[in-house]
């Protein structure tokens, strides 16, 4: 006869898998918004026709774009950081 199968039960999640988690979170969040801030801003630059104000508007999403991905790439070192002030 067959012995019975179990189900295993759901392992309780450690600090570090947590803070793997949130890191992945944060920099996928981060790299969705500074993309649809570049597309916006191309597009902006793109449809100005020479207007200086939707220029600026369209500079100003580009700037937002870098700087939210130049947040994406720090966010592990954050979370990092986050996780020796924690103990983890």
């Amino acid at each position: 006869m067959a012995s019975p199968a179990f189900a295993q039960g759901a392992a309780t999640p450690t600090l570090s898998g947590v803070i793997d988690n949130l890191r992945n979170w944060i920099v996928g969040i981060l790299a969705g918004v500074a993309t649809l801030f570049l597309t916006i801003g191309g597009l902006r630059y793109l449809t100005a026709g020479g207007d200086p104000g939707q220029v600026e508007k369209a500079k100003i999403a580009l700037k937002s774009a870098a700087i939210g991905y130049a947040l994406a790439i720090l966010a592990p070192l954050l979370v990092s950081i986050l996780a020796s002030i924690v103990g983890g």
